[in-house]
């Protein structure tokens, strides 16, 4: 039985003194975990917490891969940089990237391609807004995201993460009841199966606003294999509770 991964998502938070703080408290609250635990920060702040955790059950991933190796590509950090310090995850595909950035199902594909290149899991986000969900199109748009990614990297899909994030549901307070995070994730599972033999070992994750309180529920589905957790990431207390709610 695959292990569950909780990986939590700082996105654009954090200071030194912060950092260190809520890592040092994570560390102290950790009990032998039995699920697979990961912090994607900001990329200033990848140097400070991999130095922190080195050693420990926590490993330390990035918010975002650039789509090219190297380069006149001003801001970007390539998969190269990332693996050479020791980054372990990258989250790809984030909605937040695809609304602001203007991120394209192929773009997410071709970021896939090089962290998985370079050694590096990545944990790739698809879902619906609210507006698809309502029409009635969230079968469609998870299957057309998570297609592209299958179409470019078949051959080693087996290694990657999926975290399926309802858009309506993340920063927002509202989650999918576990029923309907369940009915995706084994559609999503369903696409996977069709296409390697292998999928029984990807893990599938919640990302849409899970936290202290429902995440034990969440967890509990069949085809739900852990959680990218945002905000309740910031609150050692939360984290840890959400952690020892996986296994």
């Amino acid at each position: 039985m695959k292990k569950q991964l909780i990986a939590g998502n700082w996105k654009m938070n954090g200071s030194l003194a912060s950092n260190e703080a809520l890592l040092k408290e994570l560390l102290a609250g950790l009990n032998s975990p039995v699920c697979q635990i990961a912090v994607c920060v900001p990329a200033v702040y990848l140097m400070q917490c991999q130095k922190q955790l080195a050693g420990s059950a926590i490993y330390v991933g990035a918010q975002d891969v650039s789509a090219h190796e190297s380069g006149a590509f001003t801001g970007e950090n390539s998969v190269a940089m990332l693996k050479d310090i020791g980054v372990r995850y990258a989250i790809v595909g984030h909605s937040e990237r695809r609304q602001y950035h203007g991120e394209t199902d192929a773009v997410v594909a071709v970021k896939v391609q090089h962290a998985l290149a370079a050694g590096i899991t990545p944990i790739v986000c698809v879902g619906e807004t609210l507006q698809e969900r309502e029409a009635g199109k969230t079968e469609e748009v998870v299957k057309r995201q998570l297609a592209a990614v299958i179409h470019l990297n078949g051959h080693c899909i087996s290694e990657i993460v999926v975290a399926y994030e309802p858009v309506w549901a993340i920063g927002t307070s509202k989650t999918a009841s576990p029923e309907q995070a369940q009915a995706v994730h084994a559609l999503l599972r369903a696409q996977l199966q069709a296409a390697t033999s292998h999928a029984d070992r990807i893990q599938i994750v919640y990302g849409g606003s899970m936290n202290a309180a429902n995440a034990a529920q969440l967890l509990a589905q069949a085809d739900i294999d852990g959680g990218l957790v945002g905000g309740a990431s910031l609150k050692a207390p939360d984290f840890l509770t959400i952690i020892a709610a996986a296994q």
